[in-house]
Protein backbone atom coordinates (compact mmCIF):
# COMPACT_ATOMS: atom_id res chain seq x y z
CA UNK A 1 0.00 0.00 0.00
CA UNK A 2 1.03 3.62 -0.52
CA UNK A 3 -0.27 6.32 1.16
CA UNK A 4 0.47 9.78 0.03
CA UNK A 5 0.51 12.36 2.92
CA UNK A 6 0.89 15.60 0.72
CA UNK A 7 -1.80 15.72 -1.78
CA UNK A 8 -3.60 18.64 -2.77
CA UNK A 9 -7.65 19.43 -3.25
CA UNK A 10 -8.13 19.41 -7.28
CA UNK A 11 -11.71 21.78 -6.90
CA UNK A 12 -13.26 22.94 -9.73
CA UNK A 13 -12.78 26.23 -11.59
CA UNK A 14 -15.80 27.58 -10.04
CA UNK A 15 -14.72 27.63 -6.63
CA UNK A 16 -11.71 30.02 -7.47
CA UNK A 17 -14.17 31.91 -9.64
CA UNK A 18 -16.22 32.88 -6.35
CA UNK A 19 -13.12 33.64 -4.67
CA UNK A 20 -12.15 36.62 -7.30
CA UNK A 21 -15.48 37.51 -6.64
CA UNK A 22 -14.83 37.84 -2.80
CA UNK A 23 -11.27 39.24 -3.62
CA UNK A 24 -12.88 42.31 -5.75
CA UNK A 25 -16.33 42.82 -3.52
CA UNK A 26 -14.65 42.25 -0.36
CA UNK A 27 -17.72 40.60 1.53
CA UNK A 28 -20.47 43.32 -0.20
CA UNK A 29 -22.42 40.79 -1.65
CA UNK A 30 -21.90 38.45 0.63
CA UNK A 31 -20.84 34.80 1.25
CA UNK A 32 -23.02 32.38 -0.20
CA UNK A 33 -21.43 29.13 -1.43
CA UNK A 34 -21.25 28.84 -5.08
CA UNK A 35 -23.29 25.81 -6.16
CA UNK A 36 -20.71 22.89 -7.93
CA UNK A 37 -22.43 19.84 -8.51
CA UNK A 38 -20.97 16.28 -7.83
CA UNK A 39 -20.27 15.78 -11.61
CA UNK A 40 -18.40 18.89 -11.59
CA UNK A 41 -16.30 17.96 -8.98
CA UNK A 42 -15.65 14.51 -10.20
CA UNK A 43 -14.41 16.44 -12.84
CA UNK A 44 -11.92 18.25 -11.53
CA UNK A 45 -10.53 15.06 -10.47
CA UNK A 46 -10.86 13.10 -13.70
CA UNK A 47 -10.44 15.45 -16.68
CA UNK A 48 -6.39 16.43 -18.15
CA UNK A 49 -5.55 19.50 -16.87
CA UNK A 50 -2.76 21.93 -18.45
CA UNK A 51 -1.37 22.93 -15.08
CA UNK A 52 -0.52 18.80 -14.21
CA UNK A 53 1.09 18.16 -17.90
CA UNK A 54 -2.46 17.61 -19.05
CA UNK A 55 -2.72 14.67 -17.25
CA UNK A 56 -5.45 14.46 -15.08
CA UNK A 57 -5.56 13.89 -11.25
CA UNK A 58 -6.57 10.30 -10.80
CA UNK A 59 -4.01 9.43 -13.69
CA UNK A 60 -0.75 10.73 -11.77
CA UNK A 61 -1.77 8.89 -8.31
CA UNK A 62 -3.08 6.02 -10.27
CA UNK A 63 0.57 5.96 -12.15
CA UNK A 64 2.57 6.36 -9.13
CA UNK A 65 0.18 3.59 -7.38
CA UNK A 66 -0.93 5.31 -4.64
CA UNK A 67 -4.17 3.73 -2.63
CA UNK A 68 -4.48 6.75 0.12
CA UNK A 69 -4.27 10.11 -0.46
CA UNK A 70 -4.83 13.07 2.13
CA UNK A 71 -5.67 16.50 0.02
CA UNK A 72 -5.82 19.76 1.75
CA UNK A 73 -6.36 23.49 0.24
CA UNK A 74 -3.99 24.48 -2.24
CA UNK A 75 -1.95 26.20 -0.02
CA UNK A 76 -1.12 29.29 -2.10
CA UNK A 77 -4.97 30.02 -2.42
CA UNK A 78 -5.51 30.55 0.58
CA UNK A 79 -5.49 34.21 1.15
CA UNK A 80 -4.97 34.26 4.61
CA UNK A 81 -3.22 37.87 4.39
CA UNK A 82 -6.43 39.49 2.93
CA UNK A 83 -9.15 41.47 4.73
CA UNK A 84 -12.11 41.54 5.76
CA UNK A 85 -11.00 38.11 7.94
CA UNK A 86 -14.83 37.30 6.73
CA UNK A 87 -13.74 36.25 3.46
CA UNK A 88 -11.00 34.53 4.48
CA UNK A 89 -13.55 32.40 6.72
CA UNK A 90 -16.00 31.60 4.13
CA UNK A 91 -13.26 30.75 1.38
CA UNK A 92 -11.43 28.21 3.98
CA UNK A 93 -14.68 26.78 4.95
CA UNK A 94 -15.93 26.17 1.17
CA UNK A 95 -12.56 24.75 -0.25
CA UNK A 96 -13.16 22.32 3.42
CA UNK A 97 -16.43 21.50 1.81
CA UNK A 98 -15.45 20.68 -1.19
CA UNK A 99 -12.97 18.45 0.00
CA UNK A 100 -15.00 16.58 2.46
CA UNK A 101 -17.32 15.81 -0.89
CA UNK A 102 -14.31 14.39 -3.20
CA UNK A 103 -13.75 12.36 -0.02
CA UNK A 104 -17.46 11.63 -0.04
CA UNK A 105 -17.24 10.97 -3.98
CA UNK A 106 -14.23 8.41 -3.71
CA UNK A 107 -14.34 6.45 -0.17
CA UNK A 108 -11.30 5.11 0.76
CA UNK A 109 -9.34 6.93 -1.81
CA UNK A 110 -9.38 10.57 -0.09
CA UNK A 111 -9.22 11.65 3.45
CA UNK A 112 -9.05 15.16 4.36
CA UNK A 113 -6.61 17.13 5.65
CA UNK A 114 -7.95 20.59 7.29
CA UNK A 115 -7.16 24.55 6.10
CA UNK A 116 -7.56 26.85 8.57
CA UNK A 117 -9.30 30.33 8.36
CA UNK A 118 -5.58 31.81 9.24
CA UNK A 119 -6.28 35.77 8.67
CA UNK A 120 -4.06 37.59 11.30
CA UNK A 121 -7.04 39.38 11.97
CA UNK A 122 -8.44 36.23 13.97
CA UNK A 123 -6.78 34.87 16.74
CA UNK A 124 -5.78 31.65 16.98
CA UNK A 125 -8.21 30.23 19.39
CA UNK A 126 -10.76 31.74 16.69
CA UNK A 127 -9.25 29.28 13.94
CA UNK A 128 -9.62 26.09 15.70
CA UNK A 129 -13.72 26.33 15.57
CA UNK A 130 -12.77 25.24 11.85
CA UNK A 131 -10.52 22.15 12.79
CA UNK A 132 -12.97 20.98 15.47
CA UNK A 133 -15.75 20.82 12.54
CA UNK A 134 -13.68 19.36 10.45
CA UNK A 135 -12.37 16.51 12.42
CA UNK A 136 -15.50 16.22 14.43
CA UNK A 137 -17.93 16.37 11.93
CA UNK A 138 -16.57 15.73 8.10
CA UNK A 139 -13.84 13.11 9.32
CA UNK A 140 -10.99 15.42 8.39
CA UNK A 141 -7.44 13.20 10.37
CA UNK A 142 -5.53 16.59 10.43
CA UNK A 143 -4.90 20.28 9.06
CA UNK A 144 -2.69 22.36 7.34
CA UNK A 145 -1.20 24.71 9.46
CA UNK A 146 0.85 28.28 7.90
CA UNK A 147 3.56 29.71 10.09
CA UNK A 148 3.18 33.02 8.35
CA UNK A 149 -0.17 34.01 8.05
CA UNK A 150 0.84 37.60 6.88
CA UNK A 151 2.02 35.79 4.13
CA UNK A 152 5.13 37.75 3.98
CA UNK A 153 3.78 41.48 4.45
CA UNK A 154 4.91 41.47 7.89
CA UNK A 155 6.52 39.07 10.72
CA UNK A 156 4.61 36.69 12.80
CA UNK A 157 5.32 35.24 15.71
CA UNK A 158 7.13 32.18 15.35
CA UNK A 159 5.77 28.72 16.43
CA UNK A 160 7.84 28.58 19.50
CA UNK A 161 5.86 31.61 21.09
CA UNK A 162 2.35 31.06 23.30
CA UNK A 163 0.43 32.94 20.14
CA UNK A 164 0.15 28.99 18.93
CA UNK A 165 -0.69 27.29 21.96
CA UNK A 166 -4.60 27.03 21.55
CA UNK A 167 -3.79 25.81 17.98
CA UNK A 168 -1.54 23.14 19.62
CA UNK A 169 -3.90 22.50 22.41
CA UNK A 170 -6.70 21.96 20.06
CA UNK A 171 -4.71 19.43 17.79
CA UNK A 172 -3.46 17.39 21.08
CA UNK A 173 -7.33 17.05 22.29
CA UNK A 174 -8.53 15.94 18.87
CA UNK A 175 -5.65 13.69 18.50
CA UNK A 176 -4.27 15.21 14.77
CA UNK A 177 -1.46 15.78 13.09
CA UNK A 178 -0.67 18.95 11.90
CA UNK A 179 0.89 19.90 8.49
CA UNK A 180 3.52 22.59 8.51
CA UNK A 181 2.76 24.62 5.26
CA UNK A 182 3.48 28.09 4.06
CA UNK A 183 0.23 29.57 1.78
CA UNK A 184 0.92 32.55 -0.62
CA UNK A 185 3.35 35.27 -0.17
CA UNK A 186 2.71 38.87 -1.51
CA UNK A 187 5.23 41.95 -1.49
CA UNK A 188 6.92 43.29 -0.02
CA UNK A 189 8.44 40.00 0.59
CA UNK A 190 11.29 39.24 -1.93
CA UNK A 191 10.53 35.53 -2.91
CA UNK A 192 8.09 33.82 -4.64
CA UNK A 193 5.96 31.35 -2.62
CA UNK A 194 7.55 28.32 -3.48
CA UNK A 195 10.68 29.84 -1.53
CA UNK A 196 8.67 31.15 1.11
CA UNK A 197 7.52 27.49 1.81
CA UNK A 198 10.98 26.50 2.28
CA UNK A 199 12.06 29.39 4.05
CA UNK A 200 8.83 29.13 6.65
CA UNK A 201 9.72 25.21 7.22
CA UNK A 202 13.34 26.02 8.28
CA UNK A 203 12.54 28.73 10.43
CA UNK A 204 9.12 26.76 11.69
CA UNK A 205 11.67 24.06 12.86
CA UNK A 206 14.25 26.48 14.62
CA UNK A 207 11.27 28.12 16.64
CA UNK A 208 9.78 24.57 18.05
CA UNK A 209 12.93 22.93 18.81
CA UNK A 210 13.94 26.26 20.91
CA UNK A 211 11.18 26.98 22.44
CA UNK A 212 9.27 24.67 25.63
CA UNK A 213 6.37 23.81 22.93
CA UNK A 214 7.32 20.01 22.53
CA UNK A 215 7.78 19.70 26.30
CA UNK A 216 3.90 21.36 27.15
CA UNK A 217 2.63 19.49 24.69
CA UNK A 218 4.16 16.19 24.55
CA UNK A 219 2.00 14.38 22.81
CA UNK A 220 2.07 16.86 19.51
CA UNK A 221 2.18 15.61 16.22
CA UNK A 222 3.72 18.12 13.49
CA UNK A 223 4.75 16.96 9.92
CA UNK A 224 7.26 19.48 8.32
CA UNK A 225 6.18 19.45 4.45
CA UNK A 226 8.85 19.33 2.15
CA UNK A 227 11.52 17.43 3.50
CA UNK A 228 11.49 20.10 6.54
CA UNK A 229 12.25 23.06 4.52
CA UNK A 230 16.45 23.40 4.84
CA UNK A 231 17.14 22.02 8.70
CA UNK A 232 18.03 18.26 7.80
CA UNK A 233 20.48 19.34 5.03
CA UNK A 234 21.83 22.25 7.24
CA UNK A 235 21.44 20.23 10.45
CA UNK A 236 25.51 20.37 10.92
CA UNK A 237 25.11 24.30 12.14
CA UNK A 238 23.00 23.34 14.52
CA UNK A 239 24.66 20.17 16.48
CA UNK A 240 27.40 22.46 18.27
CA UNK A 241 24.58 24.12 19.89
CA UNK A 242 23.37 20.96 21.78
CA UNK A 243 26.99 20.05 23.15
CA UNK A 244 27.40 23.85 24.30
CA UNK A 245 24.24 24.14 26.16
CA UNK A 246 24.37 20.36 27.59
CA UNK A 247 20.93 19.69 26.60
CA UNK A 248 19.07 17.00 24.36
CA UNK A 249 21.42 16.07 21.32
CA UNK A 250 20.13 17.93 18.50
CA UNK A 251 19.53 15.26 16.08
CA UNK A 252 17.24 13.37 19.43
CA UNK A 253 14.94 17.07 19.22
CA UNK A 254 14.66 17.04 15.15
CA UNK A 255 13.46 13.10 16.08
CA UNK A 256 10.28 14.67 17.25
CA UNK A 257 9.12 15.54 14.50
CA UNK A 258 7.70 13.96 11.34
CA UNK A 259 8.91 14.74 7.35
CA UNK A 260 7.26 14.50 4.03
CA UNK A 261 9.23 12.79 0.99
CA UNK A 262 8.23 15.65 -0.92
CA UNK A 263 11.75 16.05 -2.49
CA UNK A 264 12.14 15.82 -6.15
CA UNK A 265 15.73 14.25 -6.34
CA UNK A 266 17.08 10.84 -4.91
CA UNK A 267 19.93 12.58 -3.08
CA UNK A 268 17.44 14.75 -0.75
CA UNK A 269 15.35 11.69 -0.21
CA UNK A 270 18.21 9.95 0.88
CA UNK A 271 19.55 12.42 2.96
CA UNK A 272 16.76 13.22 4.50
CA UNK A 273 16.43 9.57 5.59
CA UNK A 274 19.76 9.22 6.87
CA UNK A 275 19.37 12.13 9.41
CA UNK A 276 16.10 11.58 10.76
CA UNK A 277 15.92 7.77 10.56
CA UNK A 278 13.49 5.70 8.56
CA UNK A 279 10.94 5.87 11.17
CA UNK A 280 10.16 9.91 11.28
CA UNK A 281 9.65 10.23 7.01
CA UNK A 282 6.13 10.15 5.38
CA UNK A 283 5.82 9.56 1.97
CA UNK A 284 4.55 12.53 0.13
CA UNK A 285 4.41 13.95 -3.31
CA UNK A 286 1.90 16.76 -3.55
CA UNK A 287 1.23 15.00 -6.68
CA UNK A 288 -0.73 16.58 -8.74
CA UNK A 289 1.32 19.90 -8.35
CA UNK A 290 4.80 21.98 -8.64
CA UNK A 291 6.19 18.86 -9.60
CA UNK A 292 4.12 17.47 -12.61
CA UNK A 293 5.89 17.73 -15.65
CA UNK A 294 8.10 15.82 -17.35
CA UNK A 295 12.29 15.27 -16.39
CA UNK A 296 13.51 14.93 -19.71
CA UNK A 297 16.78 13.54 -18.65
CA UNK A 298 14.77 10.10 -17.99
CA UNK A 299 11.57 10.91 -19.51
CA UNK A 300 9.62 10.49 -15.59
CA UNK A 301 7.59 12.96 -14.07
CA UNK A 302 9.34 14.78 -11.24
CA UNK A 303 6.90 13.98 -8.96
CA UNK A 304 7.74 10.25 -9.40
CA UNK A 305 8.69 9.95 -6.01
CA UNK A 306 7.75 6.53 -5.49
CA UNK A 307 9.92 5.50 -8.15
CA UNK A 308 13.26 8.02 -6.31
CA UNK A 309 12.33 5.93 -2.84
CA UNK A 310 12.43 2.21 -4.79
CA UNK A 311 15.97 3.25 -6.29
CA UNK A 312 17.15 3.88 -3.11
CA UNK A 313 19.11 0.83 -2.94
CA UNK A 314 19.90 0.71 0.80
CA UNK A 315 16.59 0.64 1.90
CA UNK A 316 15.00 -2.87 2.96
CA UNK A 317 11.56 -4.10 2.07
CA UNK A 318 10.07 -3.01 6.03
CA UNK A 319 11.93 0.69 5.49
CA UNK A 320 9.91 1.04 2.37
CA UNK A 321 6.82 -0.63 3.92
CA UNK A 322 6.94 2.05 6.76
CA UNK A 323 8.05 5.22 4.32
CA UNK A 324 5.50 3.82 1.70
CA UNK A 325 2.06 3.71 4.32
CA UNK A 326 3.26 2.04 8.07
CA UNK A 327 4.50 5.14 9.49
CA UNK A 328 1.44 7.41 7.98
CA UNK A 329 -0.98 4.64 9.39
CA UNK A 330 0.26 4.90 12.31
CA UNK A 331 0.58 8.86 12.95
CA UNK A 332 -3.10 9.50 10.85
CA UNK A 333 -4.50 6.53 12.94
CA UNK A 334 -5.81 5.52 9.33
Amino acid sequence: MIIDVHGHVSAPAELYAWKAGLLSHRGAHGGKAPKISDDQIRAAHTEPHPSFGDVSHFDHIDGAGVDVQLISPRPYQMMHSEQPNKIVRWFTEETNNIIHRSCELYPGRFKGVAGLPQSPDLTPAEWVGELRRTVTELGFVGALLNPDPYEGTATPPALGDRYWYPVYEALCELDVPALIHAAGCRPPAREPYSLHFIQEETVAIWSLLSSDVLRDFPDLKIVVSHGGGAVPYQAGRFLPSGVRGGGTPYIEKLRRLWFDTCLYTQEAIELLVRVVGVDRCLFGTEKPGTGSQINPENGRWFDDIHLLVRDIDWLGDADREAIFSGNASALFRL
